[in-house]
């Protein structure tokens, strides 16, 4: 006769089956609090809720046998997105240990501590991995264990530590070093000595690394630069900077975070120069600039007064081919300009873009403003070419301010050249543009070109009404008697 696999939830477990989870109330006894992502669970149960769910099982498991996979399969697609038992997971996963024949092995585990995980029901992971630990996965060769205890536990344990759960993590990795064959590997390590350190107790992520020499698991860079990090933030710079060299002598080579936490201290200690001398490490030891570096070393020179020492170094570094592409170097031109120091701003642009390094469109647009509040237009005027040409698209209020400079100088003509290859990079000039050029022609006496351009405008709905046109059109029309009558006055 076929053995029903469903019983009663109420029962017991057997002698010789795998002991339950302790302590576990009876399924769905108690009130479950909902959880933020799994929850669509009023917060008290109803009473005929349990024999709904035995039914759901008798339903979908009763007439196949009781495997890993079949209960995970359930657990999956029919349990996991139910509105009222999505929350009865773990329940269900304690029920199926006492029932004869059925082991869980890894892949349950894996599922349960995920979902127990990503519902924040810390507590039931809990008493997952005691359950796991008293439970053995069935796979596991001999004496040898289940190879996937490691990466399950280190699931757990950066769940635990982001959680800020510390000591619940501390219990998963002593659980886990009892199933695991080895040493744990450095990764779980460095999610320790990082969750410590971003819940503020430093002394138990030095402690963590300090067992980490006792257990003979060598530290990687990711571990240094956790801990060198901890340091500086900790007020031990000092201490850092001889973690720093420690881990050298390990044979443990630093990468661009190491120098850019470094940089950033001394800054933060006033050595600027023994930042910038940091920064030519960085480039004896093979290591390239990162944008974070290059920002780090703007700010901390520009905060101790060491503009121009910033240009010097940063024409250097782009000299030797060190800057990276997408670096932007807005920072430094804001400082030059708010320093009335445009010049300087406009050589340093210009020769950073000469090397590669193009500038984005804020640095240009600030350095833009800064050339025409220090009366040198013309660099200005060569600066939007520039931009224009190597696409560089500017605001419609920074090009409008351009226009109305060059046709206040009488270069009207000049100006619309500007427009034309503005509309061919992918600016389209407004009414205001327009506007600026007409009136530009009209002062000049240029009508012929005013009526072509009034034209234009027509066409694309700038004008709004026949008084705007007729004012536009009389304006260049007294334009040109005006210039005819001076014509006049000087031919006599």
């Amino acid at each position: 006769m076929k053995k029903n696999l469903l019983k009663p939830f109420q029962n017991p477990p057997r002698p010789n089956c795998p002991q339950p989870l302790p302590p576990l109330s009876p399924l769905l006894d108690s009130p479950q609090t909902p959880t933020p992502s799994l929850s669509l669970f009023p917060t008290i149960p109803q009473p005929h809720h349990q024999t709904q769910l035995f039914s759901l099982l008798k339903a979908h498991l009763n007439h196949q046998p009781l495997t890993p996979q079949t209960l995970l399969h359930f657990l999956k697609t029919k349990l996991h997105h139910h509105p009222i038992f999505t929350h009865y997971d773990f329940q269900v996963f304690s029920w199926a240990s006492t029932v004869d024949s059925f082991r869980h092995d890894h892949s349950t585990f894996l599922w349960m501590a995920h979902s127990l995980a990503s519902s924040h029901r810390f507590s039931q992971l809990c008493s997952l991995l005691s359950f796991i630990a008293a439970n053995p996965c069935p796979c596991s060769p001999g004496i040898f264990s289940c190879p996937q205890m490691e990466p399950l536990f280190r699931f757990v344990i950066d769940a635990l530590c982001r959680a800020r759960k510390l000591n619940d993590a501390v219990f998963a990795f002593e659980t886990m070093k009892k199933l695991i064959d080895g040493k744990p590997s450095v990764v779980i390590f460095n999610i320790l000595i990082n969750g410590f350190l971003k819940s503020g107790d430093f002394d138990k992520a030095l402690g963590f690394y300090e067992r980490m020499e006792k257990d003979r698991v060598k530290p990687d860079v990711y571990t240094f630069n956790t801990l060198i990090s901890g340091y500086c933030r900790n007020g031990k710079f000092e201490s850092g900077l001889e973690l720093f060299r420690e881990m050298k002598e390990k044979g443990c080579s630093p990468n661009v975070v190491s120098f850019n936490t470094l940089i950033r201290a001394l800054f933060r200690e006033r050595k600027a120069q023994e930042a910038v001398k940091m920064a030519y490490e960085m480039i004896q030891l093979g290591c390239e600039f990162s944008t974070v570096t290059c920002e780090i070393l703007v700010n901390g020179l520009c905060k101790e007064r060491k503009v121009s020492e910033a240009c010097d170094l940063f024409i250097d570094f782009s000299r030797r081919g060190l800057l990276p592409k997408d670096f932007d170097y807005c920072g430094l031109v804001e400082e030059l300009c708010g320093e009335r120091n445009a010049g300087t701003a406009f050589e340093v642009v210009n020769e950073l873009w000469m090397k590669g390094n193009v500038p984005s469109l804020i640095a240009c647009t600030t350095l833009i403003e800064g050339l025409r509040r220090s009366g040198r237009k013309e660099d200005a005027f060569g600066l939007m070419e520039k931009m224009l040409k190597d696409g560089i698209v500017p605001d419609c209020v920074t090009f409008n301010c351009l226009m109305q400079d060059l046709c206040d100088l009488g270069r009207t003509v000049d100006a619309n050249k500007f427009r034309l290859l503005a509309s061919a990079k992918g600016l389209e000039p407004d009414e205001m543009t327009c506007s600026i050029l007409v009136y530009g022609y009209i002062r000049e006496g240029k009508r012929k070109e005013g009526e072509i351009l009034v034209d234009e405008m027509l066409d694309k709905g700038f004008i709004p009404d026949i008084a705007t046109y007729n004012r536009l059109m009389d304006g260049l029309s007294n334009s040109r008697s005006s210039t005819f009558k001076k014509g006049s006055v000087a031919h006599r």
